[in-house]
Protein backbone atom coordinates (compact mmCIF):
# COMPACT_ATOMS: atom_id res chain seq x y z
CA UNK A 1 0.00 0.00 0.00
CA UNK A 2 3.01 2.30 0.51
CA UNK A 3 3.32 2.61 -3.26
CA UNK A 4 0.02 4.48 -3.38
CA UNK A 5 0.79 7.08 -0.68
CA UNK A 6 1.37 10.84 -1.08
CA UNK A 7 5.17 10.50 -1.28
CA UNK A 8 4.88 7.97 -4.11
CA UNK A 9 2.37 10.15 -5.93
CA UNK A 10 4.75 13.13 -5.65
CA UNK A 11 7.62 11.02 -7.01
CA UNK A 12 5.51 9.94 -9.99
CA UNK A 13 4.53 13.55 -10.66
CA UNK A 14 8.18 14.69 -10.64
CA UNK A 15 9.01 12.17 -13.39
CA UNK A 16 5.72 12.58 -15.24
CA UNK A 17 5.40 11.06 -18.71
CA UNK A 18 2.46 11.98 -20.99
CA UNK A 19 0.43 8.79 -21.39
CA UNK A 20 -2.55 9.06 -23.71
CA UNK A 21 -5.58 6.79 -23.95
CA UNK A 22 -5.84 5.29 -27.43
CA UNK A 23 -9.02 4.67 -29.40
CA UNK A 24 -10.24 2.97 -32.58
CA UNK A 25 -8.78 5.74 -34.73
CA UNK A 26 -5.31 4.77 -33.48
CA UNK A 27 -5.40 1.18 -34.79
CA UNK A 28 -3.02 2.05 -37.64
CA UNK A 29 -0.53 3.69 -35.27
CA UNK A 30 -0.71 0.69 -32.94
CA UNK A 31 -0.04 -1.71 -35.81
CA UNK A 32 2.88 0.44 -36.99
CA UNK A 33 4.35 0.46 -33.49
CA UNK A 34 4.12 -3.31 -33.03
CA UNK A 35 5.44 -4.04 -36.51
CA UNK A 36 8.66 -2.23 -35.55
CA UNK A 37 9.38 -4.86 -32.89
CA UNK A 38 12.00 -7.38 -33.98
CA UNK A 39 11.50 -11.14 -33.75
CA UNK A 40 12.89 -11.34 -30.21
CA UNK A 41 10.71 -8.51 -28.91
CA UNK A 42 7.63 -9.96 -30.56
CA UNK A 43 8.36 -13.27 -28.88
CA UNK A 44 8.62 -11.63 -25.46
CA UNK A 45 5.53 -9.46 -25.97
CA UNK A 46 3.15 -12.10 -27.31
CA UNK A 47 4.76 -15.32 -26.11
CA UNK A 48 5.47 -16.39 -29.69
CA UNK A 49 7.30 -14.84 -32.70
CA UNK A 50 4.24 -13.08 -34.08
CA UNK A 51 4.23 -12.51 -37.84
CA UNK A 52 3.25 -9.21 -39.48
CA UNK A 53 -0.14 -10.69 -40.31
CA UNK A 54 -0.75 -11.83 -36.73
CA UNK A 55 0.22 -8.42 -35.39
CA UNK A 56 -2.14 -6.68 -37.83
CA UNK A 57 -4.96 -8.98 -36.76
CA UNK A 58 -4.21 -8.24 -33.11
CA UNK A 59 -4.35 -4.47 -33.72
CA UNK A 60 -7.61 -4.79 -35.64
CA UNK A 61 -9.19 -6.97 -32.95
CA UNK A 62 -8.55 -4.68 -29.96
CA UNK A 63 -11.77 -4.04 -28.04
CA UNK A 64 -11.60 -0.37 -27.09
CA UNK A 65 -15.09 -0.44 -25.58
CA UNK A 66 -14.03 -3.03 -22.98
CA UNK A 67 -10.26 -2.62 -22.59
CA UNK A 68 -7.93 0.29 -22.01
CA UNK A 69 -5.05 0.90 -24.43
CA UNK A 70 -2.43 3.45 -23.44
CA UNK A 71 0.36 5.02 -25.47
CA UNK A 72 3.37 7.31 -25.27
CA UNK A 73 4.16 9.50 -28.31
CA UNK A 74 7.44 11.18 -29.15
CA UNK A 75 7.79 14.69 -30.57
CA UNK A 76 7.11 13.41 -34.08
CA UNK A 77 3.86 11.87 -32.83
CA UNK A 78 5.20 8.36 -33.32
CA UNK A 79 3.87 5.76 -30.89
CA UNK A 80 7.03 4.59 -29.12
CA UNK A 81 5.47 2.66 -26.25
CA UNK A 82 2.05 1.18 -25.59
CA UNK A 83 0.21 -0.94 -23.05
CA UNK A 84 -2.90 -3.08 -23.33
CA UNK A 85 -5.01 -3.47 -20.18
CA UNK A 86 -7.45 -6.29 -20.94
CA UNK A 87 -10.46 -6.66 -18.68
CA UNK A 88 -11.49 -10.29 -18.33
CA UNK A 89 -15.26 -10.88 -18.57
CA UNK A 90 -14.93 -13.83 -16.18
CA UNK A 91 -12.53 -14.61 -13.28
CA UNK A 92 -9.17 -15.88 -14.46
CA UNK A 93 -8.69 -17.93 -11.30
CA UNK A 94 -11.32 -19.93 -9.45
CA UNK A 95 -12.69 -18.08 -6.44
CA UNK A 96 -11.02 -14.80 -7.41
CA UNK A 97 -12.64 -11.60 -8.69
CA UNK A 98 -12.13 -10.66 -12.32
CA UNK A 99 -8.64 -9.40 -13.02
CA UNK A 100 -7.22 -7.04 -15.60
CA UNK A 101 -4.29 -8.38 -17.62
CA UNK A 102 -1.41 -6.07 -18.52
CA UNK A 103 0.88 -6.24 -21.56
CA UNK A 104 3.43 -3.66 -22.73
CA UNK A 105 5.86 -2.95 -25.57
CA UNK A 106 8.61 -0.33 -25.80
CA UNK A 107 10.66 0.42 -28.91
CA UNK A 108 14.41 -0.10 -28.50
CA UNK A 109 15.34 3.53 -29.15
CA UNK A 110 13.46 4.76 -26.07
CA UNK A 111 14.26 2.01 -23.60
CA UNK A 112 15.89 2.86 -20.30
CA UNK A 113 13.56 5.81 -19.67
CA UNK A 114 11.11 3.97 -17.44
CA UNK A 115 8.25 4.04 -19.95
CA UNK A 116 7.22 0.47 -19.21
CA UNK A 117 7.01 1.14 -15.48
CA UNK A 118 5.04 4.35 -15.99
CA UNK A 119 2.57 2.59 -18.26
CA UNK A 120 2.18 -0.11 -15.61
CA UNK A 121 1.45 2.53 -12.95
CA UNK A 122 -1.11 4.25 -15.16
CA UNK A 123 -2.76 0.94 -16.03
CA UNK A 124 -2.93 0.02 -12.34
CA UNK A 125 -4.58 3.37 -11.58
CA UNK A 126 -7.13 2.84 -14.36
CA UNK A 127 -7.95 -0.68 -13.11
CA UNK A 128 -8.14 0.48 -9.50
CA UNK A 129 -10.63 3.19 -10.40
CA UNK A 130 -12.85 0.59 -12.05
CA UNK A 131 -13.07 -1.64 -9.01
CA UNK A 132 -10.54 -4.22 -10.18
CA UNK A 133 -8.97 -6.09 -7.30
CA UNK A 134 -5.89 -7.53 -9.00
CA UNK A 135 -3.64 -6.65 -11.91
CA UNK A 136 -2.40 -9.77 -13.69
CA UNK A 137 0.64 -10.36 -15.88
CA UNK A 138 1.43 -13.49 -17.86
CA UNK A 139 4.95 -13.42 -19.27
CA UNK A 140 7.76 -15.67 -20.35
CA UNK A 141 10.17 -16.29 -17.49
CA UNK A 142 12.99 -14.92 -19.64
CA UNK A 143 11.19 -11.57 -19.95
CA UNK A 144 13.23 -10.06 -17.14
CA UNK A 145 12.27 -6.46 -17.89
CA UNK A 146 8.54 -7.13 -17.56
CA UNK A 147 8.91 -9.19 -14.40
CA UNK A 148 11.18 -6.54 -12.88
CA UNK A 149 8.48 -3.91 -13.43
CA UNK A 150 5.96 -6.16 -11.70
CA UNK A 151 8.24 -6.91 -8.74
CA UNK A 152 9.18 -3.25 -8.28
CA UNK A 153 5.47 -2.43 -8.08
CA UNK A 154 5.05 -4.98 -5.30
CA UNK A 155 3.56 -7.81 -7.35
CA UNK A 156 3.81 -11.45 -6.37
CA UNK A 157 5.59 -13.40 -9.11
CA UNK A 158 5.25 -17.16 -9.54
CA UNK A 159 7.39 -19.06 -12.02
CA UNK A 160 6.31 -22.26 -13.72
CA UNK A 161 9.07 -23.39 -16.04
CA UNK A 162 9.32 -21.20 -19.11
CA UNK A 163 6.36 -19.03 -18.05
CA UNK A 164 5.68 -16.74 -15.10
CA UNK A 165 2.60 -15.09 -13.65
CA UNK A 166 2.44 -11.98 -11.50
CA UNK A 167 -0.38 -10.56 -9.41
CA UNK A 168 -0.57 -7.08 -7.94
CA UNK A 169 -3.30 -6.41 -5.39
CA UNK A 170 -4.79 -2.96 -5.90
CA UNK A 171 -6.15 -0.71 -3.15
CA UNK A 172 -9.77 0.52 -3.36
CA UNK A 173 -10.42 3.58 -5.47
CA UNK A 174 -10.77 6.98 -3.84
CA UNK A 175 -11.80 10.46 -4.88
CA UNK A 176 -8.10 11.29 -5.07
CA UNK A 177 -7.35 8.36 -7.41
CA UNK A 178 -10.15 9.39 -9.77
CA UNK A 179 -9.03 13.03 -9.76
CA UNK A 180 -5.44 11.95 -10.33
CA UNK A 181 -6.37 9.86 -13.37
CA UNK A 182 -8.50 12.68 -14.81
CA UNK A 183 -5.63 15.17 -14.42
CA UNK A 184 -3.14 12.79 -16.06
CA UNK A 185 -5.53 12.21 -18.96
CA UNK A 186 -6.07 15.96 -19.45
CA UNK A 187 -2.35 16.78 -19.26
CA UNK A 188 -1.50 14.03 -21.74
CA UNK A 189 -4.09 15.36 -24.19
CA UNK A 190 -2.67 18.88 -23.89
CA UNK A 191 0.83 17.51 -24.48
CA UNK A 192 -0.32 15.65 -27.60
CA UNK A 193 -2.07 18.71 -29.04
CA UNK A 194 1.01 20.85 -28.32
CA UNK A 195 3.21 18.35 -30.19
CA UNK A 196 0.72 18.24 -33.06
CA UNK A 197 0.65 22.02 -33.43
CA UNK A 198 4.44 22.24 -33.08
CA UNK A 199 4.81 19.67 -35.84
CA UNK A 200 2.44 21.56 -38.15
CA UNK A 201 4.26 24.84 -37.41
CA UNK A 202 7.60 23.16 -38.10
CA UNK A 203 6.33 21.86 -41.45
CA UNK A 204 5.15 25.37 -42.37
CA UNK A 205 8.56 26.85 -41.48
CA UNK A 206 10.33 24.14 -43.51
CA UNK A 207 8.02 24.84 -46.46
CA UNK A 208 8.68 28.57 -46.33
CA UNK A 209 12.43 27.96 -46.12
CA UNK A 210 12.28 25.63 -49.13
CA UNK A 211 10.31 28.16 -51.20
CA UNK A 212 12.72 30.93 -50.19
CA UNK A 213 15.69 28.77 -51.13
CA UNK A 214 14.23 28.04 -54.57
CA UNK A 215 13.36 31.71 -55.05
CA UNK A 216 16.87 32.83 -54.13
CA UNK A 217 18.37 30.21 -56.44
CA UNK A 218 16.16 31.28 -59.37
CA UNK A 219 17.01 34.94 -58.71
CA UNK A 220 20.71 34.27 -58.80
CA UNK A 221 20.31 32.24 -61.97
CA UNK A 222 18.44 35.12 -63.65
CA UNK A 223 21.23 37.56 -62.77
CA UNK A 224 23.79 35.26 -64.31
Amino acid sequence: MSGWGPSSALKRLSSWVPIRSLARRHRHRIAQHLLQLDERDRYLRFGYPASDEQISRYAMSLDFARDEVLGIFNRRLELVSMAHLAYAPIPQRAGQPAMAEFGVSVLKQVRGRGFGARLFERAALHARNRGIDTLFIHALSENGAMLKIARNAGATVERDGSESEAWLRLPPDTVSSHVGEAIERHMAELDFQFKRHARVFGEIIDGVAEVKSKFDSSGKAAKL
